[in-house]
């Protein structure tokens, strides 16, 4: 089971960028797919997550409205929008794959398998 997250990079505030979490060893509409980010100095944050079966999606507050998770069953690859991105929106980036309820979308610990993750920075 693999996750490999891509995507980041260097992008100046009000810019965008999409974050990939290519998924490979198991089926993608089995599982949730959640984001999480952390800063330097800070402790691992929600940041999104997609119930791939069915589609159903929750976004941590500080980034509803500029953020939006999709996915491709075909490419078994779940992608992470960021529009009007922040300099706080600096962070690396991890998807992880489990099998949280809805309500639960944000407790990293329900996540079993996690991707390596893609640092993204937000900076003039």
């Amino acid at each position: 089971v693999q996750l490999q997250a891509s995507g980041g990079g260097l992008v100046q505030p009000g810019g965008s960028l999409r974050l990939s979490c290519a998924v490979s060893g198991f089926t993608l509409d089995d599982y949730a797919i959640g984001w999480f980010r952390q800063a330097p100095g800070k402790e691992r944050e929600f940041v999104g997550a997609i119930k791939v079966s069915g589609g159903t999606t929750r976004y941590a507050d500080s980034v509803k409205g500029r953020f939006t998770i999709s996915r491709d069953n075909a490419k078994n690859t779940v992608y992470l929008q960021m529009n009007s991105l922040k300099p706080e929106d600096t962070a690396v980036y991890y998807c992880a794959a489990g099998h949280p309820i809805l309500s639960a979308f944000d407790q990293a610990g329900l996540y079993r398998y996690w991707g390596q993750g893609t640092q993204v920075t937000v900076s003039s």
